[in-house]
C-alpha cells in the first residue's frame, strides 16, 4: 500500500521540503493533479453507472427507442471513462513509487561531502614501515586471488583461501554469537527475491539504476543485502503488539553490479560483485525507532572496538541518502593501504519509518487498531570490507598479520605467518 495522492496533498509542504533536501526534481503538483483527475474521472464514472443501473429496469420492460439509445450512450461513456483510467492508474502508481520518504530534522544538508562526523574512535595505527594495502598482503600471504577469480567469472571476482577462508568463517560466527546474546532471532535468507518485493523495499530491480542482477525470463533478482529479503519476510503480514520489536539478523551473500561504481575508491576487495554479509534488521512501533536506530548504531560501534578497528560515526547528509531512508549513519573504518591511509565505509545502518511497511503492506494490532511498522536495517559486518581493514591495519613489519582478540576462540591461530 504507497503512500497515495491524497495523503501527498494533505502532507504538501513536509514532502516540498524533502525533496529539496534531497535535490529531488520530482514534481508532486503534477503528481497530486493526476490523482485529483483519477478521483474526477471515479466519481463519473460512478454517476454513470448508478443512471444505466436506474435505467435497467426500464430496459427490461418494453424500452422505447430513446432509452435503448440512451443505454448506448451510458454505455460508451462509462467505456471512454474506463480506458482513461487504464491509462492515468499506472502512470499514478508508477511516479508514487518514486516519491522518497521524509527526512530526519537532523541530517545535514547538502551532497555527500557535507555529511557529519559525530565521534572518532581510537588512533590509527603507527607504523615504522611503509604499509600494504590488502591488495598486496592478500597476494603475498596466498589468501586473496583475484586473478584467477576473473579468469573463471570476470573483474571484481575472487577467491579465497587459505586463512583468509577460517577469518570469514570466524568473522560471522562472531558477529552471529553477538546478536544472538541481544535477542536477534537468527536467519538464513534466500538469495533471489521477487521484484515486487524489491519495489516495496525502495530498491530498482530493472533498468539502468539498478544494482541488481536480474535473472533473466523470472520475476526474481539476486539480493544485494539481506535487508532485501528480511525486509519482505513480513510483507502482507500484521504483527500483534506485544511481539514487537522484532529483531533479525540474517546471513546471505550478496551481489552488486556496481554500476557506475568505478569512479569510487574500488580497489580489491573494497568494491566487488559478491561478498558475504550479517545483517541486522528490526520491525517496531513508530514510537521505538528513534531508540532501535540509535541500539543499531551502538551494537555497530561495538562489533568496531572488540575488532580493535579506528573508525569515526558520521551522519549522512540528505543528498547522499537513498530513497527509503528517513537517517543513515555510516561508519568509515581507517584503511592504512588506501592512499597513504583514509576512512572508507564498512557499515551503515537505516531508519526507514513507514516508508517499506506502507508499500509491503506490513502493520501491527494494537488495541484493534491497525498501524504501520516501522522498519530498520544495519550492517553487523559485510565480510570482503572487514578482512580489508583488519588487515591492513593489523600488518606486522616481517609480513605477519596479527587477529583481533576477540577472534581468537574462533580460530586455530593467532597470526597469519608468512609462507
Amino acid at each position: 500500500m504507497l503512500i497515495d495522492t491524497k495523503f501527498l496533498s494533505d502532507n504538501l509542504a513536509e514532502y516540498k521540503a524533502a525533496l529539496k533536501k534531497r535535490g529531488s526534481k520530482i514534481n508532486l503538483d503534477e503528481l497530486i493533479s493526476l490523482g485529483e483527475k483519477r478521483k474526477s474521472l471515479l466519481i463519473e464514472s460512478e454517476k454513470l453507472r448508478h443512471e444505466r443501473n436506474q435505467l435497467s429496469s426500464a430496459l427490461k420492460e418494453k424500452p422505447t427507442e430513446q432509452v435503448i439509445q440512451k443505454g448506448r450512450e451510458l454505455k460508451e461513456k462509462i467505456q471512454g471513462l474506463e480506458e482513461e483510467l487504464a491509462k492515468i492508474e499506472p502512470l499514478i502508481s508508477e511516479q508514487l513509487m518514486t516519491v522518497p520518504n521524509l527526512i530526519h530534522a537532523d541530517s545535514p544538508l547538502g551532497p555527500e561531502e557535507n555529511k557529519k562526523t559525530l565521534r572518532t574512535q581510537v588512533e590509527p595505527p603507527k607504523f615504522d614501515f611503509t604499509p600494504l594495502d590488502h591488495e598486496q598482503i592478500g597476494t603475498q600471504l596466498d589468501l586473496i586471488d583475484f586473478e584467477r577469480g576473473a579468469k573463471v567469472t570476470g573483474s571484481k571476482f575472487y577467491f579465497l583461501k587459505n586463512e583468509a577462508v577460517l577469518l570469514e568463517f570466524a568473522l560471522v560466527n562472531f558477529a552471529l554469537s553477538k546478536l544472538t546474546k541481544l535477542g536477534f532471532v537468527p536467519v538464513i535468507t534466500p538469495e533471489m527475491i521477487k521484484d515486487d518485493i524489491l519495489k516495496g523495499m525502495g530498491f530498482a530491480p530493472r533498468g539502468p539504476e539498478t544494482q541488481m542482477y536480474g535473472i533473466e525470463n523470472t520475476d526474481l533478482s539476486l539480493i544485494g543485502t539481506a535487508e532485501h529479503t528480511l525486509g519482505g519476510m513480513h510483507a502482507q503480514e500484521a504483527f500483534n503488539s506485544k511481539d514487537l520489536p522484532r529483531k533479525y539478523v540474517g546471513f546471505s551473500s550478496c551481489f552488486r553490479t556496481e554500476a557506475g561504481g568505478y569512479g569510487k575508491f574500488s580497489k580489491g576487495l573494497y568494491r566487488v560483485h559478491q561478498f558475504d554479509k550479517v545483517e541486522m534488521f528490526i520491525y517496531c512501533k513508530p514510537t521505538e525507532s528513534e531508540k532501535m536506530h540509535q541500539e543499531l548504531l551502538s551494537i555497530e560501534e561495538e562489533i568496531w572496538n572488540d575488532l580493535e578497528i579506528p573508525y569515526r560515526v558520521v551522519d549522512l547528509s540528505t543528498e547522499d541518502l537513498g530513497a527509503a531512508s528517513y537517517r543513515t549513519y555510516d561508519i568509515e573504518a581507517w584503511m592504512p593501504g588506501r592512499d597513504g591511509g583514509s576512512y572508507g565505509e564498512v557499515t551503515s545502518t537505516s531508519n526507514t519509518t513507514d516508508y517499506q511497511s506502507r508499500r509491503l503492506n506490513i502493520r501491527y494490532k494494537d488495541n484493534d487498531k491497525l498501524d504501520f511498522v516501522h522498519m530498520l536495517n544495519g550492517t553487523a559486518l559485510a565480510i570482503s570490507r572487514a578482512l580489508v581493514v583488519i588487515l591492513e591495519n593489523n600488518q606486522q613489519k616481517d609480513g605477519s598479520i596479527l587477529m583481533p582478540k576477540s577472534l581468537h576462540k574462533y580460530l586455530p591461530f593467532e597470526l597469519i605467518k608468512p609462507r
